[in-house]
């Protein structure tokens, strides 16, 4: 273990007077209070907090911070007290102590409306002081490092845990190389087959290339000092899970990446970056597409780099990084290279990186959702940036993926609102376009225009999927209204009454409602039944139904039971249809309103869905992009906006139909039911032609579970030799 003057000489290498007396203090305090204790490993407790001491040490933190890492399990673990703390520390410390003790007690990836919570105090707690988080991940990185004692079933469970949450958090205030170690140790413990795999790849290929990394590294130093450049040029090679998470988005191989080498070349001042990046672009030939400069906009995370890949001395791609050593200083620590942090200096809000996470943490906590919260949360913290313009220059930062819709809504909720098209670059683009770094946004507005619930699925921000969500649920309230006017004004015909809306709204209290609008929203929905409305308006008026709940009380009350015939033997054809229909899970209609899928193209989770409603019939349920919504493209009124409520583990099956045109051969459609039978699907119908001798189409009506599933059976379809096409059809 570290002793106490090593610990002080760690701290001595980055500050000129370092605090002895605080660092003595707390060593020999934690040291006292941990006492006997071991860990599950059977090393001594008082390890683990010495060697979190040690991981701030090497962020060059100071020393009031490396004293809370040194205290920070004291108040779980022993019978130290905030009290105590407070005494002997100050009450600073001691706050920060007892706050990292009550995150100790959260589980993160619990049920998602507990996790939410926990979440949200977590960031409420770093928003309150930088270092709650520093220490937490110092302290998370150890526990890391030191995981393989743990049963398997734990191990992966803080594992994960690390990976969602603190990796990307790190990543969040620039601390990349802290990152990159705790996805590596997660990566390790969540799919350890994945893990062995890159690694004994990468061990072999670091073997391979060392030469070359070399003459590369060598050339590009030789030619820079020809132009008086003094520069340090790193090889790095790139992280597994990097690797890993790179193969899974890109659908690639390990034989297929081109950039697992790159490289650092460090120089002194901005002047010489860009002069070096000239001299590279002039001796090398650049990669088209691959040039960034985060120097004149760095990312929010503070980090600063020009990026640019060239088709170096070997003909092969080489990626390049330029930037200075103070620059290279901030990409490694991040935050806790920030100067103001040696000089003991608590206000950060001149930290790019800090200001912008206290901001986004404010924003996110005024959601009163958690499950929303924890989205959001997700979307906003946990993504790397690409940087927009409006058309009057202004920089717009937002997270990669992020669409013009997104653009819209971070300029301003009333412009995303009223979002109809857009202009990247000058030329009108679809809204659903993925913006790339330096893209200038115009956004095309109408004040007619209300966004489609379908958004929801495209925008990446937490901002503009809220207000989306925010909109649909007014959209579908109008909606709502609509259908409550026309249901009362059929019951009050019904009975014999004209609907009033004066007279009903003069009579909202005997329905305990307080507006009008509410109260037609209500019955649209089923919640208020119309019945109860006309009773509301008339209380001497007698339901026709009366009697014959009377009569049947009387039955009862005789001995004769009006009800004893088998629930299954009363249903009519009407009513079993009807309960088929309400067991489709979808959100968004109540249970009174029959619902079917469109018999000519169906719809399966994953989908986006939109209601038809026929007030007679009930409520059809179509795919967005299904050709058959444009016969209804003139009664908007008639549309209700769905979303699906299914189970990830479900059993459930829903209608697709596909074609398939293929060789009209012996054994074409037994393949084609083999096919759909292994992916565990079924066939309800199927209708085949011969448009010609040589070719047959099939069109078959499958049960799938969802999107994924109907995609799978397709793209296997599509591999057989006898099969041309296999499409999906929407009707």
């Amino acid at each position: 273990m570290m002793r106490q003057y090593e610990l002080v000489e760690r701290v001595a290498t980055y500050t000129k007077e370092p605090n002895e007396a605080l660092l003595n203090k707390a060593y020999v305090y934690a040291m006292q209070k941990h006492g006997e204790q071991k860990r599950a490993s059977g090393d001594p407790y008082f390890s683990h907090p010495l060697e979190v001491a040690a991981i701030l040490t090497d962020l060059k933190l100071d020393e009031d911070t490396i004293a809370v890492g040194l205290l920070h399990d004291t108040i779980e673990d022993t019978d130290a007290t905030r009290r105590e703390i407070d005494e002997m520390f100050g009450e600073k410390i001691g706050h920060l102590v007892e706050g990292l003790t009550k995150l100790k007690r959260l589980d993160l990836v619990s049920k998602r409306a507990k996790q939410a919570e926990n979440l949200r105090r977590l960031l409420l707690a770093i928003s309150d002081d930088i270092r709650v988080l520093l220490v937490k991940l110092a302290d998370r990185l150890h526990n890391m490092r030191t995981l393989g004692v743990m049963r398997p079933d734990k191990s992966k469970r803080i594992a994960t845990e690390t990976m969602e949450i603190y990796a990307p958090l790190a990543g969040r205030m620039g601390m990349q190389d802290l990152r990159d170690e705790l996805e590596e140790l997660s990566f390790r413990y969540i799919n350890p087959e994945a893990y062995e795999t890159v690694m004994s790849y990468l061990r072999e290929l670091g073997e391979k290339n060392r030469s070359i990394t070399a003459e590369i590294s060598g050339t590009l130093e030789q030619r820079l000092a020809e132009r008086n450049i003094t520069a340090k040029v790193k090889s790095r090679q790139k992280k597994p899970y990097s690797v890993f998470r790179k193969m899974e988005t890109k659908q690639l191989g390990l034989e297929q990446l081109s950039d697992i080498f790159g490289f650092r070349v460090i120089v002194d001042t901005i002047e010489q970056c860009y002069l070096t990046l000239g001299i590279v672009h002039t001796d090398w030939a650049m990669v088209p597409g691959r040039f960034k400069d985060f120097i004149s906009v760095p990312k929010q995370n503070d980090y600063q780099s020009i990026h640019t890949t060239i088709v170096g001395p070997s003909k092969q791609r080489v990626e390049l990084q330029i930037r200075t050593w103070k620059m290279h200083e901030v990409a490694e620590y991040g935050i806790a290279a920030h100067a103001a942090y040696k000089e003991g200096d608590d206000d950060f809000s001149h930290s790019k990186a800090y200001a912008s996470l206290r901001k986004t943490i404010e924003q996110l906590a005024e959601s009163d959702n958690p499950e929303e919260f924890l989205e959001h949360t997700k979307l906003e913290l946990f993504l790397d940036q690409v940087f927009c313009f409006t058309p009057k220059g202004q920089i717009i930062s937002l997270p990669t993926g992020a669409t013009p819709i997104d653009f819209a809504y971070a300029v301003h909720t009333d412009i995303g609102d009223s979002c109809i098209g857009c202009k990247l670059n000058g030329k009108i683009m679809p809204v659903i376009t993925e913006l790339q770094n330096g893209d200038e946004v115009e956004i095309i507005r109408s004040d007619s225009q209300s966004p489609p619930s379908a958004w929801q699925s495209v925008v990446v921000t937490g901002k503009a999927r809220s207000a989306i969500r925010r909109a649909s649920r007014q959209a579908a309230r109008k909606q709502y209204r609509t259908l409550g006017v026309r249901i009362l004004e059929r019951e009050f015909a019904k009975v014999g009454m004209t609907y009033e809306a004066d007279e009903i709204e003069a009579v909202l209290p005997r329905l305990a409602r307080e507006s009008m609008d509410d109260m037609l929203a209500q019955v649209g929905r089923g919640e208020i039944k119309p019945m109860d409305v006309i009773l509301a308006v008339n209380p001497e008026f007698k339901h026709e139904h009366s009697d014959t709940k009377s009569k049947a009380n009387s039955d009862q009350s005789s001995g004769r039971s009006f009800f004893s015939l088998p629930t299954i033997m009363r249903r009519t054809p009407e009513k079993r249809k009807s309960e088929k229909r309400a067991h489709i899970p979808i959100r968004g209609v109540n249970d009174d309103l029959p619902i079917e899928f469109a018999a000519e193209c169906g719809a399966v989770p994953g989908d986006q869905i939109v209601g038809i409603l026929d007030p007679d019939k009930g409520i059809t349920i179509y795919p967005v992009e299904a050709p058959s919504l444009s016969r209804f493209k003139g009664d908007k009124e008639h549309w209700i906006d769905l979303s699906w409520d299914v189970e990830e583990a479900t059993k459930d099956r829903f209608p697709a139909r596909i074609r398939i045109l293929a060789k009209n051969a012996p054994g074409t459609l037994a393949d084609i039911s083999r096919i759909i039978a292994h992916h565990e699907s079924n066939i309800q119908n199927l209708n085949m032609q011969v448009p010609v001798d040589d070719f047959a189409e099939f069109e078959i009506d499958v049960e799938v579970k969802d999107l994924v599933h109907l995609t799978r059976i397709l793209q296997q379809l599509s591999a057989q030799k006898v099969i041309t096409k296999a499409e999906r059809l929407l009707g």
